[in-house]
């Protein structure tokens, strides 16, 4: 069901013209004095059903039913960097230049610490950060080539990794049943005396 503003017969007339030969469509009935037209198909699609009274007649007309199904998105799931220490390979001249690469690198999303060594030109980060783009970050804000020498993942997080698979490898072991000796005692009774079935007994003469 649509509703289409119509105005005289002539509006009506057009609409279920419109409508009357298009693809899936079986019947229209046309109500002027509701503004409202009803379309019947089972192949019809009511989104391309409206399009055509958009197209052909008005950009006004509405669609009252069904209403078309809005696709829910989702959120994306973004994994969240993991807490690591880089070790990064920077030129530093002096003091001066080692204190406003700790500045500037502190400065950025995700870092923890940052502690500069001008003696071998190694800038060791801490944080959870994606190392890639710390890279990109260092050459654009500071105008500096980083290289990645190291990277460890937190302690933390690794004994969690260590601990799931000594988890695993317990999981994995085989169970062992030991069963006991067959050299064991039986308790034996004592032989009836004057038995015919005991071969051994003693006899009275």
């Amino acid at each position: 069901m649509l509703r289409v503003y119509m105005h005289c017969e002539g509006c009506s007339h057009k609409v279920f013209s419109c409508l009357k030969n298009f693809d899936g469509v079986e019947e229209v009935k046309v109500d002027k004095a509701n503004n409202k037209v009803t379309v019947k198909g089972q192949r019809a699609d009511p989104v391309k059903v409206l399009e055509r009274i958009r197209k052909k007649y008005s950009r006004n007309a509405e669609l009252l039913s069904p209403k078309p199904n809005k696709e829910e998105k989702k959120p994306e799931k973004r994994e969240e960097p993991k807490v690591r220490t880089v070790v990064l390979k920077m030129h530093m001249h002096c003091q001066g230049c080692a204190r406003d690469i700790k500045r500037d690198i502190e400065r950025m999303k995700g870092v923890v610490t940052v502690e500069p060594d001008t003696r071998t030109s190694q800038v060791t980060v801490r944080g959870s950060f994606d190392t890639p783009k710390l890279v990109e970050n260092i050459a654009k804000r500071l105008g500096k080539y980083a290289e990645v020498l190291k990277q460890v993942l937190d302690q933390q997080e690794q004994k969690g990794k260590d601990r799931d698979n000594k988890k695993d490898n317990k999981e994995e072991e085989k169970i062992v049943f030991y069963y006991p000796s067959l050299n064991s005692m039986h308790h034996v009774y004592p032989h009836q005396l004057f038995s015919e079935e005991n071969v051994f007994s003693c006899s009275i003469m």
